[in-house]
């Protein structure tokens, strides 16, 4: 008689205890799902440390610091952040921020949303438009918004030679010299830029709604109005939630469209918090005033960033 095999017994631990040991040829590092599970969050720790924890502490350090750029800094304490109300440029930052993110969220979520539903609609060629219509999206801020600034050049733009041939105005718009014009550009530029991220979100949450409650709703003799608001809407309330409060925190922090198109003016009326940080910081050299102003709206974005988990929370249970 041959010998016989003997397979190799492992520990089995009573039910709902950990195992009393590990099978046969484990390596030596795999020392349970605890380490496991450090092992591969390590890297994205180190990642957030080094690109956001660290950041953030030294641009806290460098707010409370009269700051000067090639100079050491003294520390003024909260100096900085009650100097800038007494600065009639940076209470304009304020007025045009709000301004600017409330305007172009709101134009983004009307108009995201009645792209959504048209894109919805069976066509023809409409996988071919869904993808078309990524393009504002994925093309790279700075070159997109160079063609902008192309496109509203008093002289030579395109915009305002269409809008006098149409016979739509009669005298040439200023739309980068003039404050408001200055202003409705850049919101303009940001709702082209931001509509596709909205449609498609958007596109995903109707997806997502069952098609029979339409059809019940349309044997009970509901039409497209009623359907619209006690169907549509409640179902993709968190999807609504989600993209507007993350859509805040990026138009309220946006820099490339401000800065290509304006550099914040004319006479600073375009002027965001990430752009006059800048100026204040890097241009003007006052590198303290220039953290303090991106920090400013640190406790709003705070707020907004809690909501957003909250609602995302809300979404999955």
């Amino acid at each position: 008689m041959g010998r016989e095999r003997t397979a190799a017994v492992v520990p089995v631990a009573p039910e709902g205890g950990r195992p009393l040991g590990r099978p046969p040829g484990t390596p030596w590092f795999w020392r349970g799902s605890e380490l496991t599970g450090v092992c591969f969050a390590l890297p994205a720790a180190l990642l957030l440390v080094g690109l956001v924890a660290y950041p953030f502490g030294y641009a806290l350090l460098l707010s409370l610091t009269a700051k000067q750029a090639g100079v050491p800094g003294q520390f003024v304490g909260f100096r900085n952040f009650f100097d800038l109300f007494k600065g009639e440029i940076f209470l304009l930052t304020i007025r045009n921020s709000l301004l600017f993110t409330g305007v172009a969220v709101a134009v983004k979520t009307v108009l995201g949303l009645g792209l959504a539903l048209l894109l919805q609609r069976a066509m023809v060629g409409r996988r071919l438009l869904r993808g078309v219509i990524l393009l504002p999206w994925v093309v790279p801020s700075s070159l997109s918004v160079l063609g902008w600034w192309w496109l509203f050049d008093p002289l030579n733009g395109v915009i305002n030679m269409g809008l006098t041939q149409l016979g739509l105005i009669t005298e040439r718009i200023p739309w980068l010299s003039d404050t408001t014009w200055a202003m409705a550009a850049v919101i303009i530029v940001n709702i082209w830029r931001g509509l596709p991220f909205f449609a498609i979100s958007f596109l995903a949450g109707l997806v997502s709604i069952p098609e029979e409650l339409y059809e019940a709703a349309r044997i009970d003799g509901a039409g497209a109005v009623p359907c619209f608001l006690r169907i549509t809407v409640p179902l993709l309330r968190p999807v609504l939630g989600v993209i507007i409060l993350y859509s805040i925190i990026m138009t309220v922090s946006d820099f490339n469209i401000v800065y290509i198109l304006t550099r914040g003016g004319p006479m600073h009326s375009t002027h965001l918090f990430a752009t006059f940080a800048y100026e204040m910081g890097l241009a003007a050299g006052d590198i303290g005033k220039g953290a303090a102003i991106s920090l400013f709206i640190l406790p709003f974005l705070a707020v907004v960033a809690y909501l957003q988990l909250c609602l995302t929370r809300r979404q999955t249970q």
